[in-house]
Formats: C-alpha cells, sequence, structure tokens
C-alpha cells in the first residue's frame, strides 16, 4: 500500500467518522461502549501466547494491491470454516471504499463464532475504538504511520480501559520504538513496503530483533507457504495474519494445516 493511498485512506476515515458522528454521537458511542463488560481478560491476547506459531485468520472480500479477492463473499461461513480449522482469532476488515469492508460483518462473524476478533480498519479517531467494542472486536489495529504519538498512546490506553487488545503495526526501526513507548502490548510488523507494494519477510525479521521479548510480535502480509512460517517460527514470532493466501485458497482447512504443517 503506497503512502499516498494511506494517507488517502486514513482521510477518508475521518470523513467516516464526521458522517458517523452525526448518526450516532461520540458521547452516545462512548456510552454504549462503556456498558459492555470491560473485564474481558484481553482474549486476543491470550490468544496469541503461549508456544506455536498462532494463525489470525482474515475475511477480506478485497484490497488496494490486487483488486477484488473474493467475488462471492460469504464471510459468515469463512470464519466459521477459520474457526473450524483451528484459527487462533480472525481479522475482519471494515473499510469500506478499497477492501469493501462493513462494521456489520465484524458485529455478525462476533457473535457467530467464539474466536476473539480483530476490527482491520484505519482507526483515526477514538469514536473508532468505542465502534470497535460494541461491533464485538477483541482488538482494534492502530497503524504508527498515520497517528501521532500522543494519539497513538491514547488509543492504546483506551483499548485497555475497555478490554480491548490493540495491534499496533510498525514497518520501521524507528517506528517500533514509537509503538514500544506508547505502550503497546502487541506489535504486529508489515511486510508490504509502503512505497513501492513489494514484499519482504526478512522486515519482520529484522524488526523482531529490536522488539522487547516480553511483546507479543506478529507478522504480516506475504506469508504463503509452510517455508515462509517456518522462518518465522524460527525467529521467535508469535504469530502471523494471513488474508490473501488464505481467502483464495478453495479448502481454507487444508491451506491452514499446510502452513502449519500438520497435512
Amino acid at each position: 500500500m503506497s503512502e499516498n493511498i494511506l494517507k488517502t485512506l486514513a482521510e477518508a476515515a475521518k470523513i467516516r467518522v464526521q458522517n458517523s458522528k452525526k448518526i450516532v454521537s461520540l458521547n452516545e458511542m462512548a456510552n454504549l461502549a462503556c456498558k459492555l463488560d470491560a473485564d474481558t481478560g484481553f482474549p486476543f491476547e491470550k490468544a496469541l501466547s503461549g508456544e506455536g506459531m498462532k494463525f489470525i485468520c482474515e475475511c477480506k472480500r478485497a484490497s488496494p494491491s490486487k483488486g477484488i479477492i473474493a467475488q462471492e463473499f460469504d464471510y459468515l461461513s469463512i470464519a466459521k470454516e477459520y474457526e473450524a480449522a483451528g484459527a487462533s482469532a480472525v481479522s475482519v476488515l471494515t473499510e469500506p471504499t478499497k477492501f469493501l469492508g462493513e462494521g456489520r460483518y465484524l458485529k455478525e462473524i462476533s457473535e457467530t463464532i467464539s474466536l476473539p476478533c480483530l476490527r482491520k480498519d484505519f482507526i483515526v479517531d477514538e469514536y473508532m475504538i468505542y465502534e470497535a467494542k460494541t461491533l464485538g472486536a477483541s482488538a482494534g489495529l492502530l497503524i504508527c504511520a498515520i497517528l501521532n504519538k500522543e494519539d497513538l498512546s491514547r488509543y492504546i490506553g483506551l483499548a485497555h480501559k475497555l478490554g480491548m487488545s490493540a495491534l499496533v503495526e510498525a514497518h520501521t526501526a524507528s517506528e517500533i520504538d514509537i509503538a514500544v513507548k506508547a505502550g503497546a502490548r502487541i506489535i504486529g510488523v508489515n511486510n508490504r513496503n509502503l512505497k513501492d507494494f513489494t514484499v519482504d519477510l526478512n522486515n519482520c525479521l529484522i524488526l523482531k530483533k529490536l522488539t522487547p521479548a516480553h511483546i507479543l510480535f506478529v507478522a504480516e502480509s506475504g506469508i504463503k507457504t509452510r517455508k515462509d512460517v517456518e522462518r518465522l517460527e524460527k525467529a521467535g514470532i508469535n504469530a502471523v495474519l494471513i488474508g490473501e493466501t488464505l481467502m483464495r485458497a478453495p479448502d481454507k482447512k487444508a491451506m491452514l494445516d499446510e502452513l502449519r504443517g500438520t497435512q
């Protein structure tokens, strides 16, 4: 995803929030979220902890770099397939302009399966964190490249207060430092170059070495084969987030078994 697209999506998210606030105000959304149980035990973090590689499997209809990935997008069936296949968590795209996501996908999936769900979006306002809680998310994605340090820290704190985890996405060494200082408990490294769409697994292998051992580490993008997963396992990476590879697989359980090495 190019930096221009990243900025465009962040700006589009700001407009979305402004429009949403006209329907449900910030105070109303905050009240709705705060009425929900905050004593969750942080199921997303628990799901990524412990021995062995954990798999966050993504429900994604489209992406800026690949266009439409799933012509038929039966998101509930896909989420149920992931759960039956032994996924650790499910990532749900709610960004509507380039990923063709919707908030209702997340709400319906979180109500249908027992796995913790990640809201995958371009969170640019506290409103979206409260909203994620009301949609049933156990975690929200916070992207260093589109947030200043103060907002990043504040949003992580708000998520934790609501009983949600924050997956803080970094792409560079300086962003790892920012994420750690902001209080991240989970850091995800995107292997996709933000300038030219190229993917390099070495990015997360390098940045893992700069990340304190107590922080859960997720590798994102470009994980396609068992060999890829083995490289990440050897580096001590806790989890992988896999979207396109699974979305394109006709048999998602067989693909997940192959990636796990349990065929």
